[in-house]
């Protein structure tokens, strides 16, 4: 008897900086996103202007999902730079 092998999906989190191009500005992505994916999404940080958005994004959830989260992103118009952490966190 054969045995199927699973894919077992792999949990993550990660940081990302968003930069929002001035067409962007008021239309509420990070809500879509939310929307369009099984992901936890957390705003760490965030400035925002009439010129640009710049947000600080964490998403947690399934490898998949936050790869393809970040494809809809960029097909969006929003750039998309992971976070290079150099604090240590308590």
């Amino acid at each position: 008897m054969a045995t199927k092998k699973v894919k077992k999906q792999t949990s993550q989190q990660s940081r990302l900086w968003l930069m929002y191009p001035p067409r962007l500005i008021t239309t509420p992505v990070v809500w879509e996103l939310s929307q369009k994916f099984p992901l936890v999404t957390n705003i760490r940080q965030a400035s925002v202007t009439d010129e640009i958005g710049i947000v600080c994004l964490e998403l947690s959830g399934e490898r998949d999902h936050i790869k393809a989260a970040i494809k809809w992103l960029e097909k969006m118009g929003v750039k998309v730079e992971p976070v290079e952490i150099n604090v240590i966190e308590s």
